[in-house]
């Protein structure tokens, strides 16, 4: 059976896509700072020590939501934070409805935009963050991935027209300089 027709979301051109990661401790440092919470998942706001990691590490999770400890008693797996629940460790990264984020698939949205569960494909990258063209390699990456709707944005934080895509573990130390790690603006995309 054929699958179904891509249909056109919002106006062409009138997307922000941003992108998130999975950060990895090995490629940051500071002071070692202590970090208490749930040493597993389903906890909210715990008190158990889950051991000291550098800062800058610290600091991108609560940006990007989750890093791999590559160090310690805890090695292999992942501190995780969500401003609803403070830290945790886990055997994985995952989305508010605790499901494993899959690289180069898994994206959020607001849910007046675009609901929970539908998917997207990327037709036109429009320009990068600084408002040049986006590079034809990095663009065909976005176009080829099918990206599922599995996290919403708090009410208020995405806004109209903004998805943000998951692309995986960053892949060395300067990786936001990687032109993957990148906000997409005016692009275009379409659903089934």
């Amino acid at each position: 059976m054929p699958s179904p027709a891509l249909q056109p979301l919002g106006k062409a051109e009138s997307w922000r896509i941003t992108t998130y990661y999975t950060a990895v401790q090995s490629f940051h440092g500071g002071k070692p700072k202590a970090v208490r919470g749930c040493p597993e998942l389903h906890c909210k706001w715990g008190k158990t020590p889950l051991g000291a990691y550098p800062e800058d590490f610290l600091k991108i999770i609560q940006t990007e939501g989750s890093g791999r400890i590559t160090g310690g008693p805890q090695r292999g797996r992942y501190l995780n934070w969500s401003s609803s629940t403070g830290w945790w460790l886990d055997d994985t990264t995952r989305d508010s409805t605790a499901r494993p984020l899959k690289a180069w698939s898994s994206a959020a949205a607001d849910r007046d935009v675009i609901t929970r569960g539908r998917r997207f494909r990327i037709l036109d990258c429009g320009k990068d963050w600084k408002g040049r063209p986006v590079p034809s390699r990095v663009c065909d990456r976005f176009r080829a991935a099918t990206w599922t709707v599995t996290d919403l944005f708090r009410p208020g934080y995405g806004g109209e027209h903004h998805a943000d895509v998951y692309i995986g573990e960053e892949t060395g130390p300067d990786f936001t300089k990687s032109p993957y790690y990148t906000t997409l603006r005016k692009a275009t995309i379409a659903g089934s």
